[in-house]
This record gives C-alpha cells, structure tokens and sequence, in this order.
C-alpha cells in the first residue's frame, strides 16, 4: 500500500509524527488479516489524512506508536486495532514470542507434551484462543485447547496435571466488557513471573512478522490438538478427595445458597463441584448465571465491589431464605461471600482477610484431624502464605498453632511460585494462600487462586457451623478472640503524571533527619522498613529485602511501634498510588478500628501530603 501523508502542520514534530504513523500504519496492514481491525486502521488512517483529522491522528499515535506491554500479568487491554490494544494481530505475536521461548527453555516438554489453552465468555475471546493454538500447532507444539468457555483454574491444574510446558488462559477476569487478556501459566502450573516475563517480552520482540502467511483458520482435526474436557473431571475427583471432609453429612444439609456467576463462566464448574461435595444444589441469582459478555446487569462485574454489585443476588437470596451467598468473579478464579444476619435482616459482606481467616482456621482444623500425631517439629513444615499487603492475622494464627506463615509481593503469581518452591526445595506441606482481593488457593492440587472448589469448601464449612449453632459472622469474631483483632483500611489516590508519585516516594526516602527515610508519623515511630523497589529491609541482619528487587515499581512497608504496618505502593495497571495499612488489637475490635483510622489519617496528612503534591482523590461514592 502505498500512502500519502499530508502534513497537519508545518512545524516539524508534527509531520515527523505523521511520518512515524503513517510507516506503523504501513506496517499494520502489511501483517493484520483480520478484516474487521484492518478495516479500523485504514478508516482511522483515511480520516487523520484528511483536513480536521487531528483527533483520528492523535488516536493512531497512541494505538499505533506504543506497544501493549507485556507483563507478569501477561496482556490486559481494550479491544480495538492497533498495537496497544488486544486484536488478532497482537494475540498472534505475543503467541509467537512465547512459543519460540517456550522452544528455546522446554524444547522436549513442548514438543512431546505441549500446552493448553482456555477461554472466557468475553467477545473475542474464542477467536484469541484459537488464534493462539494455530500458532503453536504451526511449530509442531501439542495442545490441549478446551472446546467450550472454561473457569480459568482448569489452565493451571492442566498444565501441573498433565505435566505441560505452559498455559495460556483469554480472559480479563472482572475488567469492563471492552476488554480483553491474555494470561500465562509457566511449566511448574503457576503464573509467569521474572525473568520470565522479560524473556517472552525480548521474545515477542523478535517475532513480530507473523509466521503464517494469509490468514490463519484453526484446523480443528489437526492431528496435535487435543480436547482436554476429561481434565474436569479428573479435577472433580481429586477435589472430593482432597478437600472434602462431611460428604455423608452434606446430602442432608439444611443450609440454602444463593450463587451468582456475574455473568461469566462459573456456573456449571460450581454446580459440579457441589455434587461432587454431596451438597444440595444451589440457588442460582437467574439474571447472571450465564456468561454474558455485555455483563448486562452490573455498572462493574467484580464482586468485590460489594453491595452494587450483589444486589441481585441478595434479591434472590431474601426471595428464596438463603442465608448465604456465593460469588465468583467473570472467570471464577475468585470468590466473595455474604451471610444474612437473621436479628438484624442485614447482609454481612465479608472482606478478602475475613473470608481467609475462616478459610485458614478450616483447612488448619481439618489438617490437626487428619494428623493427630504431628511433632513440634512436623507441623513447622507446613505453610500458609499471604500477600504482604494482606492481613497479618495468619501470622498471628500461625505463631499460636505452631504452622509456618509466609509473606510474599503481591499478586497470586508470587504465591504460586513461592508455594512450588517451598515445597520442591524445602520439603513444606502447602495448605492456604490468600490475597486480600477476594483470591484464595486451597492445598496444592493446582497453584493460582480457584473460585471453584473454594465454593464447595466454604459452603462445606458454612454448613458444618450451622450444625454446631454458630453463623459464620460468630465464628470469625471467635477467632479474633482467640488470634486477635485485626482492622485494615485501603484505598488510593490518583496520580495522572508520575510527579506526584515520584516525589511522594522520593520523601518517603530521603526526608528524614538523617537525609534517609522518614522514621516518624504522628507520634508513631518507624521500627522496620522494607523498601522492595531498592531491595533495603531493615528488619533483617543484612539489611537485604527477601523479595525480589523491583526497581521499575515503587513499594515500601513501614511498621510502626504500635504495630502498625503500612504499605504504598504504585499500581502496575492504573494511575494510582494505592495504601494499606493494618493495626490490631488482642483484646477489642474497636481500639483495633481506632488506632487503625488514627494511622490512615495520619499517614495521609504526612506521608502522602495529597494536597501538596498533586494526588487526586477518588470521588466519593454519592
């Protein structure tokens, strides 16, 4: 194609720029054969040619001249043409990039047992995995790609199951419907991290030109693509087996459940891991139990948002006397829940650290049962892990009942591997993993969050409490009773350019009396910093952080005389600088509460200094 670039104005930034789109343009249509995002490029291109086309121009700049980053996450992006966006061609290159790694790294694992792909109910989604298993099929790799809208669990319990060399699961999980992604799973069944990332991101690099020419239709009798569906059943079984400790007790159980799927594909996974479980069905929230790509019903489909966004299930429970409610997030790898307190009428939202701290007291006492017998010693060599921005109420529960607790970066990416390596190079038994974000892993048949067997087991436990006459609101206050109080307050400001981030931290570094780091907030004194982005930590004897350096990111942990410990940190997806920070208390909730808001207000005012260096706040919910 050849094209004329007519120059928007004399001055020469502008015409370079018109240069630099008008060769991505070029280049765009040369590789994409998708006639859907080619015809978008060359409508776009057409129009930012033509007089007033500034706006079309400025468009192109930022899809055509900024690459989507490819990250630990792997991909996230709006759906549109254009290299920063998720489309076809993106899909094709960032597949190509890690099946030439995954050939460089894992030669005989790729080329004798290949790799699995799965799928969400988002639009495109199907059209991206299929792309995908082209790509490796093109290169001799065997996969195993789901023939039907799959939770995302199933991925990494294939990959670890079947012993694959990797995973790639479309989704973008509880991101708005414009969106789309692209996750991957290394060998050991767990999310990529470094210097994985940076390899298949070199990798991607290197193989942009696609391999195929024309356009690539998927050959669905290809004699190396698989259909892994037995995979879910194997899964079924192992659960039961595993994590199932009252089936005799759960045909008869009284207790009713009210689930919703918020529009994504957890139903028919949850619904079996009940029957597996023995537990009656349950009630399902009619409006969101199918997938729906234009999650029709909900502002956000991401049940952490709480009441908005389980309003129609509550509607359903109170129609039909549920006391409890399920929720998984559009690709059922997370799970919220809420019980109704039957004195007040009220529901009872429980938060990402409440939902684990039952779940760890479970999967504790029904370990305790199991093995009755266990030394000082033995029970030391089991584990639990939190993000660092979690509770520290695990940690508490762990010193009491003699386990082992473990913190790691945020982000189930770091968990998995971390609960791998612990096990494979330290001999650990993994029982729980949890992040606040409502994601928690249960034992380690498979090692990223699950929304699907945490369901039958928290239903499991609900129920066995019900038998003893406790609710679960009354269970979790029991244990803070008998591990302490812990009260948590997050939230975040917006910070559009990085100025105010940048000199939000460089304060934090190098403004105390000393010219090194703060020390003092309030009258509170800083006893321990942990600072990830430089890899300083001065709560240990070397003064070496234990977590990875991450010098592209800002992060530091500050703990406090009165046991305060608070995090800031960047987000890795969105303009903002996001807190943390947790007080407890052994005795009472609300001295818990009040050092913990004392500390919010304080870490803002003097930390932070929103006001005088720039960071928005988010405006408050009317």
């Amino acid at each position: 194609t050849t094209m004329s670039s007519k120059s928007k104005s004399s001055s020469s930034s502008s015409s370079s720029s018109v240069a630099k789109v008008a060769e991505a343009v070029q280049q765009w249509l040369e590789w994409d054969m998708n006639k859907e995002t080619r015809g978008e490029v060359e409508a776009l291109w057409a129009q930012a040619q033509a007089d007033g086309g500034e706006e079309q121009l400025a468009l192109l700049e930022k899809r055509m001249l900024k690459r989507i980053a490819f990250g630990t996450a792997g991909l996230r992006a709006r759906m549109a043409a254009g290299n920063a966006c998720m489309n076809e061609l993106v899909v094709t290159q960032t597949t190509q990039g890690l099946c030439a790694y995954v050939l460089e790294h894992l030669e005989d694992v790729a080329t004798s047992k290949g790799v699995i792909i799965g799928y969400d109910g988002r639009y495109r989604s199907k059209l991206f995995a299929h792309t995908a298993a082209a790509v490796f099929l093109s290169k001799g790799v065997p996969v195993h790609l789901f023939r039907r809208l799959v939770a995302t669990p199933m991925v990494p319990w294939g990959v670890s199951h079947l012993g694959l060399a990797a995973g790639v699961m479309v989704t973008a999980s509880h991101n708005p419907k414009d969106d789309n992604g692209y996750k991957v799973y290394w060998a050991n069944g767990a999310q990529i991290i470094p210097p994985h990332d940076k390899g298949i991101a070199a990798s991607i690099e290197k193989n942009m030109a696609p391999w195929a020419a024309g356009h690539q239709e998927l050959d669905m009798n290809h004699k190396l693509l698989h259909d892994p569906e037995k995979l879910i059943d194997t899964y079924m079984v192992q659960i039961k087996e595993r994590y199932s400790f009252h089936s005799h007790e759960n045909s008869s159980a009284k207790l009713r459940v009210a689930y919703t799927a918020m529009h994504g594909v957890g139903t028919p996974f949850v619904e079996r891991a009940f029957k597996v479980f023995n537990l009656p069905p349950f009630v399902p929230v009619k409006e969101q139990v199918e997938p729906d790509p234009e999650f029709s019903t909900v502002k956000f489909p991401n049940p952490e948002e709480g009441k908005g966004a389980l309003k129609l299930a509550m509607e359903t429970a109170e129609r039909e006397k549920c006391t409890v409610i399920l929720a998984n997030d559009p690709d059922a790898d997370r799970l919220a829940v809420a019980e109704l307190d039957e004195k007040s009428s009220e529901w009872n939202i429980f938060n990402g650290n409440q939902i684990a701290a039952l779940f760890a007291d479970w999967v504790w006492r029904k370990h305790v049962a199991t093995h009755p017998h266990e030394s000082a010693e033995q029970r030391k060599k089991n584990v639990m892990l939190a993000s660092t921005v979690s509770s520290k109420f695990l940690q508490s529960m762990a010193k009491h009942e003699g386990f082992s607790f473990v913190d790691t970066l945020t982000g189930f990416k770091w968990m998995g591997n971390t609960a791998y390596d612990l096990e494979r190079l330290q001999g650990m038994n993994f029982l729980f993993a949890y992040e606040v974000e409502i994601g928690f892993l249960i034992g380690n048949l498979s090692l990223d969050k699950d929304g699907v067997r945490t369901a039958a087991v928290f239903t499991e436990m609900a129920e066995q409490l019900r038998r003893e006459g406790k609710t679960l609101w009354e269970h979790l206050h029991d244990l803070y009773a008998k591990y302490g109080y812990y009260e948590m307050n997050t939230g975040y400001f917006f910070s559009y350019s990085n100025d105010p981030l940048e000199r939000v931290f460089k304060r934090l570094r190098t403004g105390g009396d000393d010219g090194g780091y703060i020390r003092q907030c309030g009258k509170h004194n800083v006893v321990r910093i942990r600072d990830v982005t430089t890899g300083y930590d001065s709560g240990m004897p070397d003064d070496k952080c234990a977590f990875v350096t991450m010098p592209d990111a800002h992060m530091i942990t500050f703990y406090f005389d009165n046991g305060c410990v608070s995090t800031l940190r960047n987000s890795g997806t969105e303009p903002k600088l996001k807190y943390y920070m947790e007080c407890n208390d052994p005795t009472s909730q609300a001295d818990a509460r009040a050092k913990c808001d004392e500390m919010r207000d304080l870490i803002i005012a003097e930390f932070l200094q929103p006001d005088k260096v720039g960071l928005i706040a988010p405006k408050k919910p009317v």
